[in-house]
């Protein structure tokens, strides 16, 4: 890789979208892939991106409904439902030799993406950060952060190195962790609590952690048992406590895509959890609730 990249976004939604435009602000060449009206949109008015944190701007961006010249890195940004059917625009032939960054909810995914695409060039990406698409190039990011790592097992250090210079340079604090599954189960930990019970209830974090705070600390419990098992991190004290650190109007994306009537991430958070937990006999009575309950509401 060189300093100036070129990137594909497969689904310039909430996360895509912003990473597209902090990426196209700071120099780099950014193809988005989407549908053909989104793509349109995006460009004839580029990426609208309104930030607390990086700024209220426009972003100049390509757009296509697939993938067709060579690129450095592809990230996939959409939503675990979405998947096959997004992976349709990045024939493998097409991405070759490019990092495939997934932006991916849940812990099953770079098994999948490995089998269709070089094992050694799936790097798997965790971000924190609340953003929404507003509407086709309309970004609001909500969260005073945005974070992320940057993995993969088998993946050269130099092009991971090199993508996370890129990111930090365009705005998000980010870092190369070389461990690959605990870094997808620390994001597995903090996320499934939160995206359950906030689309369980209805509510936002902030009611969840005062209204349900016994229910919550039960399934952070649960989540840290999986997770050790799994061989990723767990620490309960530390989610509660970052849970209580965000704004208390705090939702979601999967309470949100319930919210817009949208098929919900369930399996690939809830399933993959109640999964982990079978392979590993971890009981989890209060998730497979959670989850079921979810399902029924859903």
């Amino acid at each position: 890789m060189t300093n100036e990249l070129t990137v594909a976004v497969l689904g310039p939604g909430g996360v895509g979208g912003l990473l597209a435009a902090l990426l196209s602000r700071a120099g780099h060449r950014v193809i988005c892939l989407s549908g053909e009206q989104t793509a349109e949109a995006l460009r004839t008015d580029g990426i609208q991106v309104r930030s607390a944190l990086f700024g209220d701007f426009s972003a100049r961006v390509e757009a296509d409904t697939e993938l067709r010249e060579p690129v450095d890195a592809c990230l996939v940004t959409v939503k675990g439902t979405a998947l096959d059917a997004a992976l349709a625009r990045v024939p493998a032939r097409a991405l070759s030799d490019a990092l495939l960054v997934p932006f991916l909810n849940g812990v099953e995914h770079p098994a999948a993406l490995r089998a269709r695409y070089r094992p050694d060039r799936v790097a798997p990406a965790v971000i924190r950060v609340e953003s929404t698409r507003v509407a086709p190039g309309v970004i609001a990011h909500g969260s005073p952060f945005a974070e992320i790592d940057l993995t993969g097992t088998d993946v050269p250090r130099p092009r991971l190195d090199a993508l996370a210079e890129a990111f930090a340079a365009a705005g998000p604090a980010t870092r190369v962790l070389e461990d690959e599954t605990a870094a997808l189960w620390a994001k597995m930990s903090f996320l499934a609590p939160f995206a359950l019970l906030t689309t369980r209830y209805g509510l936002p974090l902030g009611d969840i952690r005062t209204r349900h705070r016994d229910e919550l600390t039960a399934l952070v419990e649960e989540t840290a048992a999986i997770s050790h098992a799994c061989g990723g991190p767990a620490d309960p004290a530390q989610a509660l406590a970052r849970y209580d650190a965000f704004p208390p109007s705090t939702k979601s994306s999967m309470q949100r895509d319930a919210e817009a009537g949208r098929p919900l991430e369930l399996d690939a958070i809830g399933g993959a959890l109640l999964r982990a937990a079978e392979r590993h006999g971890v009981p989890a009575p209060v998730a497979a609730r959670v989850v079921g309950e979810v399902h029924t509401f859903a």
